[in-house]
C-alpha cells in the first residue's frame, strides 16, 4: 500500500531536488496520480507587431495642406490675369517656364477637374498634388476645362486652380498646355522635387 504524500513533503522534496532535472519529469514524479490536460488545438498566433500609422499626424498634415489652398485670390501676386496661365516661382531661371510650355518635360500623371464645382475641385486638387508629389512626380496636367458649361461662359475653375496653385510651395511653374495637350482648358505643372518618404 502506497503511503499518502503531505504537501510539506512534496515541498520539500521540490526543493531538495537537483535544479538541473527536468521540470515536467519532476512533476509527474511528484503527483503520480494527476493526469495531464492533453494539449490545445490551437493556431500559434504571430506575436510580431504591426508597424505603427501616425494617424493622428497624418490627419493634422492634410487639415493644413487643406487650409492651405484658401479661396482668396492671389492674381495681385504677381499673376496676369490674362487668357493664358503663366506663372514661375520667383528665384527661377527665366527658360523654366519656357521649357515647361515646349514640352520638355514628360507629363507624368493628370487629373480631370471639369465638370466639378468649386468644393468639390479644391479636395480633388489637393488630393492629386499630394499623391504626386508623394510619388515623387515632376510635371502634371490639370484639366480644369474652359468654362464653356458655366454661368455667363466665364472659366471658374481655370481662375480658381491657378490661385490654389501659387499658394503651394511645392508648386514651382505652370502655363497653359499646349493645344495637342488641352489648350486652354488644361494646365501643364512644374513639381518641386521632393525626397520620398521610406
Amino acid at each position: 500500500m502506497r503511503k499518502n504524500i503531505s504537501k510539506t513533503k512534496i515541498w520539500s522534496s521540490a526543493r531538495s531536488a537537483p535544479s538541473h532535472g527536468e521540470p515536467a519529469g519532476l512533476l509527474r514524479e511528484l503527483l503520480p496520480d494527476v493526469t495531464p490536460l492533453p494539449p490545445l488545438n490551437r493556431a500559434q498566433a504571430p506575436t510580431s507587431r504591426p508597424r505603427p500609422i501616425p494617424a493622428q499626424r497624418l490627419r493634422d498634415e492634410r487639415a493644413v495642406l487643406d487650409e492651405s489652398l484658401s479661396d482668396q485670390d492671389a492674381w495681385e501676386a504677381g499673376f496676369e490675369a490674362g487668357d493664358e496661365l503663366n506663372f514661375l516661382r520667383e528665384g527661377l531661371a527665366s527658360n523654366t517656364l519656357r521649357k515647361l510650355r515646349r514640352g520638355q518635360w514628360l507629363i507624368q500623371s493628370e487629373v480631370d477637374l471639369h465638370g466639378l464645382t468649386v468644393a468639390e475641385a479644391r479636395p480633388a486638387l489637393v488630393e492629386f498634388l499630394n499623391a504626386c508629389l508623394h510619388d515623387g512626380l515632376r510635371c502634371v496636367r490639370i484639366i480644369h476645362g474652359k468654362g464653356l458649361g458655366s454661368k455667363n461662359g466665364e472659366p471658374v475653375l481655370k481662375r480658381k486652380v491657378a490661385s490654389w496653385l501659387m499658394q503651394r510651395d511645392e508648386i514651382l511653374a505652370f502655363c497653359q498646355a499646349r493645344r495637342t495637350e488641352g489648350g486652354g482648358g488644361a494646365a501643364v505643372v512644374l513639381l518641386k522635387s521632393v525626397k520620398r518618404k521610406a
